[in-house]
């Protein structure tokens, strides 16, 4: 006699549906009369058969070496009796979990911050110390965050970033950025804003400059406060957060959404373009760098490129000669 696959009854997921092709093979037992011999399953039916064991709408007959169909009416009253069960527990759970935790709330509410004087900005300088009063911030943060984000993110930022943000989203925030379509040519970047918006988050793309910017409950406010980005000013006047929201609502309601401006799809002459527009603005070679996030060797690669084509010699006279382009349009 040939041995049968054996198949053993356990407990899954409580609440599990029957997927579709367990639904099939039910519904053709039923067909059959409702019994269906062991020997008689198809090996390419035996991980919906298993899976309809699993949830109770299949009984094992060992004796008669067959499976028996059990009413569907019988498994959703156990099963429903399952779930209040889980839900009543998990209830419990989650109103005991706060007293848990309590001593942890209180040592983390005593936690040594950075101070300043009332209404003022607190500047904090290394970008360790910058990432961890941010993570403080977004742990705090209970209904909104507004971000504005220009230039290139590192992928080991993006991936500590994408952790702390859908948890955000996941709490019940709001996510809005602002990201210029170059900060969005990487594939990493890519990856974290198709994340997070499928979690929630709005994000939109406006082509012009604008500074880094983070808002966080409309109550504090985080800037940059010199060029390499080393040193940010943590800022709680109200004044001055509203004046910083305002300009973050004005750009946002000039951006385009993710998909209108075509994210990731702009070409590689638009990132020389850009450089050269703001070199026709009388910018140096280390300031467009910093306005647009790039390295300084980046810039200068795209430089070259812009010198060759329009036959410049020197930095002014290209800025001067693409100044003349542009306004030939």
């Amino acid at each position: 006699m040939t041995a049968e696959p054996a198949v053993t009854p356990h407990h899954g997921p409580v609440g599990e549906e029957p997927d579709e092709a367990a639904r099939q093979l039910y519904l053709a037992i039923i067909a059959a009369g409702g019994r269906v011999p062991t020997g008689e399953v198809p090996d390419a039916d035996r991980g919906a058969l298993q899976q309809l064991i699993d949830i109770g709408l299949l009984m094992v007959n060992p004796m008669d070496r067959c499976y028996t169909a059990v009413s569907p009416r019988s498994v959703s009253d156990r099963l429903g009796a399952e779930l209040r069960s889980e839900a009543t527990r998990l209830l419990v759970r989650a109103e005991n979990l706060p007293g848990a935790l309590d001593s942890l709330t209180r040592a983390y509410d005593a936690m040594p911050r950075p101070t300043g004087r009332a209404g003022g900005a607190v500047h904090v300088e290394g970008h360790v110390h910058i990432r961890q009063r941010i993570s403080q911030l977004v742990s705090d943060c209970r209904s909104e965050v507004l971000t504005a984000q220009p230039g290139h993110r590192p992928a080991d930022t993006l991936q500590v970033a994408l952790l702390q943000d859908v948890q955000l989203l996941q709490r019940g925030c709001s996510l809005r950025t602002i990201y210029q379509p170059l900060a969005l040519a990487d594939p990493p970047a890519l990856a974290y804003a198709e994340e997070v918006t499928r979690h929630g988050s709005l994000i939109r793309v406006l082509d012009e400059p604008f500074q880094r910017l983070i808002v966080f409950d409309r109550s504090v406010a985080v800037i940059s406060a010199n060029d390499d980005n080393s040193t940010a000013a943590f800022i709680t006047d109200p004044a001055t957060i509203t004046y910083l929201v305002g300009t973050f609502e004005r750009d946002w309601a000039r951006a385009d959404t993710a998909e209108a401006a075509a994210v990731g799809q702009a070409p590689a002459r638009t990132i020389a373009d850009r450089v050269g527009r703001l070199l026709a603005r009388g910018l140096t070679q280390r300031a467009v760098a910093t306005r647009l996030g790039l390295s300084e060797r980046t810039v200068a690669a795209h430089i070259s490129r812009l010198r060759d084509r329009y036959g410049a010699q020197t930095l002014f006279q290209l800025g001067w000669l693409m100044r003349g382009a542009r306004d030939d349009r």
